[in-house]
């Protein structure tokens, strides 16, 4: 996948539409799996790539370039739809009506699921997070991963494997299944 260059996160950043535009063409392919992963391949997730895109135009200046962009990016998407799914379980527990409606508790079976992994990942280090987004949501191998992060593929296995740790003992702690 071809790098939007840092001239155009800079200008970006000094208000230039154009190259918010061509941001967004280049990553918007990338956040809507990331959504659609979490949220499903609902209309909820149309619009939480909408929304993560206008989070990112607000806070583009914050951008500080310490990790890569679609690092940064990602970060914005994965806990967009932590919150969109925290809403989602807040009104299903909270409308009888829609536990009602729902076949057999499926529907929120899925929301919970959904909620728990953006759980995790929100709770592990950005490098963790990246590369575990990466890897498992948008499907990337190891070497792309790398490329990616701009780091060893020693150091992307060493990621994947804390986190995967990480992740296993907060689902031991929670009471769930711990393959992770």
């Amino acid at each position: 996948m071809p790098l939007v260059g840092t001239d155009s996160i800079a200008a970006a950043q000094n208000g230039d539409r154009e190259a918010f535009a061509r941001l967004v063409g280049e990553h918007h392919p990338r956040v809507i799996l990331l959504c659609r992963s979490l949220l499903g391949a609902t209309p909820v997730a149309e619009d939480g790539a909408q929304d993560v895109f206008l989070k990112v135009f607000e806070r583009i200046g914050s951008f500080d370039g310490r990790s890569q962009f679609s690092s940064w990016l990602h970060s914005i998407a994965a806990n967009h739809c932590l919150d969109v799914l925290r809403k989602i379980k807040r009104q299903k527990t909270e409308s009888l009506e829609g536990i009602q409606h729902s076949d057999s508790g499926s529907e929120i079976s899925a929301v919970d699921a959904k909620y728990e992994v953006a759980v995790l990942l929100k709770d592990l280090p950005e490098s963790q997070k990246s590369a575990v987004i990466l890897r498992e949501m948008q499907g990337y191998s190891y070497e792309e991963i790398a490329a990616a992060l701009e780091c060893t593929l020693d150091s992307v296995k060493a990621r994947l494997r804390r986190a995967r740790e990480h992740m296993a003992d907060k689902m031991r702690h929670l009471g769930g299944p711990a393959d992770v």
